[in-house]
């Protein structure tokens, strides 16, 4: 991903992803050298959406797309820019040789659930976590 797309992904992925440290550059890059991906999505040299993906590999799905973050800019909700960026997601998982997408969201997030629902995904399970913090 180009340095400026970088720059100016920032504004809205921090809509979603609030807590993403200062040096949003610097912890993209660690994301993308971990097997991290972005797409986004620009109309007119503005950013209207982001996502970041990643292929994994696991003994109970096996290879899979999962989706790190798919945000659109709360100003352009409803206007079919998170579609094409699942389309794009659901394009590459299929070049990639992936079973499925799989993601995690916010219980809170009912507009979004409402969107991946209509994507055609289900809920297969409960996740857990435990902070080391």
């Amino acid at each position: 991903l180009a340095p400026q797309w970088l720059a100016l992904a920032e504004g809205v992925h921090r809509q979603l992803r609030t807590a993403l440290p200062a040096d949003y550059a610097a912890t993209l890059r660690g994301v993308f050298r971990d097997g991290g991906r972005m797409c986004v999505a620009v109309d007119e040299e503005a950013v209207r959406g982001v996502a970041v993906y990643r292929t994994q590999t696991n003994t109970f799905s096996g290879r899979f797309l999962y989706v790190d973050d798919l945000v659109t800019d709360d100003r352009h909700r409803s206007q079919g820019v998170g579609r094409l960026l699942f389309d794009h997601i659901e394009s590459r998982a299929r070049e990639l040789g992936c079973g499925s997408i799989q993601l995690d969201s916010g219980t809170q997030r009912q507009r979004a659930h409402k969107f991946y629902f209509r994507e055609g995904m289900t809920i297969s399970s409960f996740k857990f976590g435990k902070s080391l913090k």
